[in-house]
């Protein structure tokens, strides 16, 4: 049995290539065509990038509606590696739903270049290639920034009383864009708050930039400030603006307010009594240190590491060589192969190497009757496995006894781990963080109670990796993923992190097991990372002990 799971595990690549520096990338777009003749598109843009052969979303925008020149906040931040070839592609899209889905929406265009180009470049150029490879009128703007190694972050909170009234039937409805001045003298696009309808005292939602962002680390850069009334047809009323730096705004860090005259010039030189259209208000200035990865694992933080097996009967007869769950004697099924990479990974993260198991969707002995979150060991009071090679065997070992049977049910499995993870946020520290992998050869059937199950996890220190084994539809699953707009529980709850990352295993058929687990894994980091941080958790200090071993993803 071991020499199945050596086979496997020798083919994997760890993750050790240094990374260079890490990279800001700010979009702008101009000269898209309109919709039709009465409408403009409302434009976002898909960040993906090519890994082992396969396109992967990294990240997406905003959606801006109605505007044929787009300019957008959304920062999108990549570790840069010299040493490697980092192909991008930006798509555009024209989002038609409300949800700001990609399901409905029109595809545009894209643009394809590597990382490279755009950090020598800095400010890199290129026309759009509509479908079908002909070039379009519209240019898209890419610009690098690196981080300067300050990765901290500033929560601000900003509102406003007596605006201008720019609307002659109801109210302003305002929204605030912070803009920085380079040192090329060019204004860069740093945030833009939402809109607040029909209200001339608007509060702003809090949000979070990074210093870099900001002001580039210097605390004197002059930021320019203007409040806008938002109209439908993308042509916003001007209402005015101020001049601010990040010094001024660091008066509101002891809970003192800050308070700009918005000043619109042109009303200035022509209203004689002119004081102001309006005033703005910092409520708020919180410097928030960000810690890294490392520096959870590095303070103690461990990696639970929980295993789910579909055993539904679409898997086919395991006695049967067509059988997903077939056990060849020399080369390892889809199920092992998606185990053993991601396990591999996972396990060094994890001090004592003992890896509970679960089956869902089969009848166990004694009584057989259907179980969605049985021990793989048949010990349900320890369903711990020693190592990656445990479950292995432990599952080897289980197929021949058990009655593959049905439906595909994970909410209970996800609510499982998750009663373990709601333990470890009762004690306020990072010392346990859980991965849940879910493997499985169809489309789960309690959509509505695992929706429900993930929304609910997302409070947790907890993720869910969706492995799908075979070469069913999965479609339905993508929206697990919270990737295409923000997942929802069916009473419209949102997820408050993506903590779901779902992959076909046949995309990576042919592309050895690392190919699979840097994909997997690649958002779990900044999954630890942005829950502790949220949680104002800071890591421990580091252990005496020097740890002599490799860090993964």
């Amino acid at each position: 049995m071991s020499d199945i799971y050596e086979s496997a595990a020798n083919s994997l690549g760890l993750f050790s290539s240094p990374c260079l520096s890490k990279v800001e990338l700010r979009l702008t777009c101009k000269g898209l065509s309109d919709r039709d003749a009465l409408s403009k598109p409302d434009p976002c843009f898909v960040l993906n990038m090519q890994s082992h052969g396969q396109w992967m979303e990294v990240d997406r925008t905003e959606v801006i509606r109605s505007t044929v020149n787009p300019t957008y906040s959304k920062v999108f931040t990549l570790d840069f590696y010299f040493e490697e070839v980092q192909r991008l592609r930006f798509e555009l899209f024209d989002i038609n739903s409300s949800h700001n889905g990609l399901k409905d929406a029109d595809f545009l265009g894209s643009v394809e270049c590597t990382l490279g180009q755009i950090v020598h470049q800095r400010k890199l150029c290129k026309a759009l290639l509509r479908p079908g490879g002909t070039v379009g009128k519209a240019i898209i703007t890419i610009t690098a920034e690196e981080l300067t190694g300050n990765d901290d972050y500033i929560e601000l909170s900003f509102s406003a009383r007596k605006l201008d009234d720019k609307d002659f039937f109801s109210k302003s409805d305002p929204f605030l864009e912070i803009y920085r001045l380079n040192d090329d003298a060019t204004m860069q696009l740093v945030y833009r708050t939402e809109t607040v309808m029909n209200n001339l005292n608007p509060v702003w939602k809090t949000f979070k930039v990074s210093l870099n962002s900001l002001c580039s680390g210097d605390h004197e850069r002059k930021l320019q400030c203007t409040v806008w009334d938002w109209d439908s047809n993308g042509k916003h009323d001007y209402i005015g603006e101020f001049e601010a730096t990040f010094k001024e705004m660091k008066g509101a860090i002891d809970g003192r307010q800050v308070q700009w005259p918005c000043m619109n010039p042109k009303y200035r030189v022509k209203k004689k009594n002119y004081k102001n259209s309006g005033i703005v208000i910092l409520n708020q200035c919180k410097i928030i240190k960000m810690h890294s990865f490392l520096d959870y694992i590095m303070g103690g933080c461990q990696i639970q590491f929980t295993v789910a097996i579909d055993f539904t009967a679409s898997n086919g007869d395991p006695r049967n060589s067509c059988s997903l769950h077939y056990i060849h004697p020399y080369q390892p099924n889809e199920y092992l192969k998606a185990l053993v990479a991601v396990g591999e990974i996972c396990q060094d993260y994890d001090s004592d190497k003992m890896f509970p198991a679960f089956g869902f969707g089969a009848q166990i002995p004694p009584e057989y009757k259907v179980s969605h979150d049985f021990a793989v060991n048949f010990n349900e009071e320890n369903p711990e496995c020693a190592g990656i090679q445990g479950v292995v065997e432990a599952y080897q070992a289980c197929l021949p006894k058990l009655q593959l049977y049905g439906p595909t049910n994970i909410a209970p499995i996800i609510q499982k781990v998750a009663n373990s993870a709601s333990q470890e946020v009762h004690t306020k520290e990072a010392m346990q963080y859980f991965i849940l992998l879910i493997l499985t050869d169809g489309v789960i059937t309690d959509m509505a109670d695992t929706r429900e199950a993930i929304v609910q996890a997302s409070h947790l220190p907890m993720s869910v990796i969706i492995v799908g084994i075979g070469n069913a539809d999965f479609s339905d699953m993508q929206m697990l993923d919270g990737d295409d707009g923000i997942l929802r529980s069916p009473k419209g709850e949102p997820c408050l992190r993506d903590i779901v990352q779902f992959v076909p295993f046949r995309n990576f058929k042919h592309a050895s097991p690392a190919a699979l687990a840097k994909s997997v894994l690649a958002e779990v980091p900044n999954q630890v990372v942005d829950y502790y941080n949220s949680k104002g958790i800071k890591p421990k200090v580091p252990s005496e002990y020097q740890s002599s071993r490799k860090f993964g993803p």
